[in-house]
Parts: structure tokens; sequence; C-alpha cells
């Protein structure tokens, strides 16, 4: 896939994450009872670096979970005969905690709310955010992001990739022309 535009380099999603991380404990008036949880894959990543940047201002360390979301989602039987499954790891309660669910690309939204379905059939929090890298519009269900790193206006025929060190080891996002069969 040619890249047809780079959107962030390395420093750009740092500014991005460091933004993010600010807003969340401003938002959240500190981070008592907070806790991330990364939806896989790259969310996750992204969870642990926003994670790292409020324990530098705040000075406390913030749980973060990892959230699977494969089984529930409505394509389902679109994906794979069978599909992968990365697994969800979340090593607390999440019952009246603020979670902020962290994401890299935020599309139609039918990602998010398989994740708050996934994390219902787990406990019930106080209130669950949303963080995203890359907001690129063309939503189907009425979700927003609470937090984003950026707003990227596509068309349904372009691909956002979020490329992050620990997976791809790289950071960077671009913008390519959709392959037959790929979206994000």
């Amino acid at each position: 896939m040619a890249v047809k535009a780079f959107i962030m380099d390395e420093s750009g999603i740092i500014r991005a994450v460091t933004r993010i991380a600010h807003e969340i404990i401003e938002r959240n008036k500190g981070v008592e009872d907070l806790a991330l949880i990364g939806i896989q894959r790259r969310g996750v990543p992204l969870a642990k670096m926003i994670a790292e940047k409020i324990k530098g201002v705040e000075g406390k360390d913030i749980p973060v979970g990892i959230l699977d979301i494969t089984l529930y989602r409505d394509d389902l039987s679109l994906l794979a005969e069978h599909p992968i499954i990365n697994g969800t790891d979340i090593g607390f309660q999440i019952d009246n905690k603020k979670i902020v669910l962290v994401d890299d690309v935020i599309f139609t939204g039918r990602t998010v709310r398989a994740a708050i379905d996934a994390l219902m059939d787990i406990g019930r929090p106080k209130a669950i955010q949303l963080a995203v890298l890359i907001d690129r519009g063309h939503r189907e269900l009425p979700i927003r992001a609470d937090y984003v790193g950026k707003n990227v206006p596509t068309s349904k025929f372009e691909v956002v990739n979020v490329n992050l060190y620990e997976i791809d080891r790289e950071n960077s996002v671009t913008i390519c022309d959709m392959e037959k069969g790929v979206s994000h």
C-alpha cells in the first residue's frame, strides 16, 4: 500500500499522547479511581504511553488493562472462519472506576460499541470515557471520543495506518488508499 500522506511522526504522536494525558487528568480532577483499558492491538501501547505520561505529572501509577473485543464485533462472521483472539487481561476491578478506553483510530464507532459491551460483561464502571489518537470521521453509531490526538478528515476509500513501536518498530501515522477488503 503506497503512502498517500504522512499525518504524524514520532514527536507528533508523543505530543498528542501528552496532551491527551493532561486532558484526562484535568477532566477527572486528578486520577482518583481512574484506569485505562487499551483495545487490542494498538490501543494497548497507546494506553501504556498515556499511563506513563499521567504518572509523570501526577506521580501515581494508573492501572492499565487490555481488552480484546473480537468476539463482541457485529461483523465477526465477515472477518474469518477462525478469528484471531489476542486476549483480555484486566488485573483490577472495574466496578465504580472511571475507565478510559484507548484505541488508535475511531472510524464507524462499532469497535467502541463492542468494547463497551465487553466491559459491561466484566463489571459496572462509574463512567466510561474514550481516548483515540486519530478521529477519521464517518461514524455509523452515535459515539464520539472524549480525547482526540488529531482529527483527520478522510474518504471512505482511504486507510489510516497507525504504527507504534511496540508492534511495528516505528511510531507514525499515515494515510493510504484502500486495498480491496481493508478498512480502518
